[in-house]
């Protein structure tokens, strides 16, 4: 069970990772917890800096909360290597790109130039990052940051990018951090208020890993890495999504209820939109229970690089079904007999794997993907295509790829979409 930290306790509190710091019960902001956990913290807003008493040009910390739930800008922190990816303080359209009013874009620029330039990293604020449970006002602290990684080149870990809302185009930035590796331990209540009101003197009351940081930049950078307990996940959460992802999810199904052959090339369309590294398709000759597997490719190359790409190809498998009918171990072990010496297979499907076709997968070590409901309504989502647009992208599909429709023809009865 996660630490927890009463709300009553957050203003003598350390920071621990993982820990959750309890929000209050009054209705209004006085609940919020991260103002009482930090010196002079702000009370709202995902990008909250505090400045330093020695020089108020230069921040003391910052303080990063998100929910990672926000469709348009996702915030990810990948546990296994320690990288958290967060999207800049621009998020809708009216500003330039460091004209918001936190200054959290302007600030980004600042600290990646920092560390890009050789320093002096002193001058880097340390980042708290914080996620919000869902329950109340109650945050889990998730770590010490710095920017940047040792993987990440320096023109990757800051780029700044175009979107669109409405009509209106606008731009933000995409940044990204490393979690480091504070061990046993804590970020120190001593170190917080030394970063504020003494920072010439803050690095001995600091985690030696923020010392390492400061020291070497990019080269001092020791991630929390928490490698995976490989563990078969549940059919609820292979199902698991939002009522946008499961509309959805029920139009493909809809679609293609009278022709589930047909949802092999919707597959491979979702196989693409999750990773433009996938390249063309082709169907293979049909099998006794007329369903047909799709073969195609995965390029791994440098853009611009005069070498040729690794090519690997894949054997792709597609099974649109409702969702209390499970891809079992017969369908499982049809896609793992086609797959050829240096291949991987895709099993892509609108339900769920049983776990006793998941557990074979696993413990055997066949190379096999899989995407399940909750992976395809994620992707959708990404690709902002939302259930209204599902009957427009199924049509475009069948247009663009003739191949996969041409051994039998789709039902012309007509669908109901608005029942759906």
């Amino acid at each position: 069970m996660d630490k927890e930290i009463a709300f009553d306790s957050l203003s003598t509190s350390d920071l621990f990772v993982e820990a959750i710091y309890k929000g209050g019960l009054q209705n209004n902001i006085s609940s919020e917890p991260l103002h009482h956990l930090f010196p002079k913290c702000g009370t709202s807003g995902g990008f909250r800096k505090v400045a330093r008493i020695d020089d108020p040009s230069k921040m003391a910390y910052v303080v990063l909360y998100t929910t990672m739930s926000e469709l348009e800008w996702p915030d990810y922190l990948d546990r296994e290597t320690g990288i958290f990816r967060y999207y800049g303080d621009n998020r809708s359209p009216g500003k330039q790109l460091t004209e918001t009013k936190p200054g959290g874009n302007k600030l980004l620029e600042q600290v990646f130039s920092i560390l890009n330039t050789k320093g002096p990293y002193d001058d880097i604020p340390p980042f708290f990052l914080f996620k919000n449970t869902g329950n109340g006002r109650d945050m889990k602290f998730l770590g010490l940051a710095a920017p940047g990684n040792r993987n990440l080149s320096p023109d990757k870990d800051l780029v700044a990018f175009w979107r669109t809302m409405g009509d209106k185009r606008f731009q933000n930035y995409e940044a990204y951090f490393t979690v480091l590796d504070t061990g046993k331990e804590c970020v120190s209540r001593k170190w917080l208020e030394a970063l504020i009101y003494d920072h010439a003197n803050s690095k001995k009351y600091a985690p030696s890993v923020w010392v390492n940081f400061v020291n070497k930049g990019r080269d001092g950078i020791v991630p929390l890495k928490a490698p995976r307990i490989i563990e078969i996940p549940t059919k609820y959460k292979q199902l698991q999504s939002d009522i946008e992802g499961k509309n959805c999810l029920s139009r493909i199904r809809k679609y293609y209820e009278s022709f589930p052959q047909g949802f092999e090339a919707c597959a491979t369309d979702i196989v693409k939109m999750m990773d433009s590294n996938f390249k063309a398709f082709n169907l293979t000759r049909p099998w006794r229970d007329g369903g047909r597997d799709a073969i195609g490719q995965y390029e791994i190359y440098q853009p611009g690089s005069t070498n040729l790409p690794l090519v690997i190809d894949c054997a792709l498998e597609a099974k649109c079904y409702a969702e209390n009918n499970s891809v079992g171990v017969k369908q499982m072990s049809r896609l793992i007999s086609r797959i050829r010496y240096r291949q991987f297979g895709i099993m892509v499907t609108t339900s769920y794997v049983n776990q006793q076709a998941y557990k074979e997968v696993i413990e055997d070590g066949h190379p096999i993907m899989i995407i399940t409901a909750t992976d395809i309504a994620a992707i959708l989502r990404q690709n902002k295509i939302q259930s209204k647009d599902i009957p427009i992208w199924l049509d475009s599909i069948k247009e663009r790829k003739p191949d996969f429709y041409s051994f039998s023809g789709l039902s012309s009865t007509p669908i109901v979409w608005e029942n759906i």
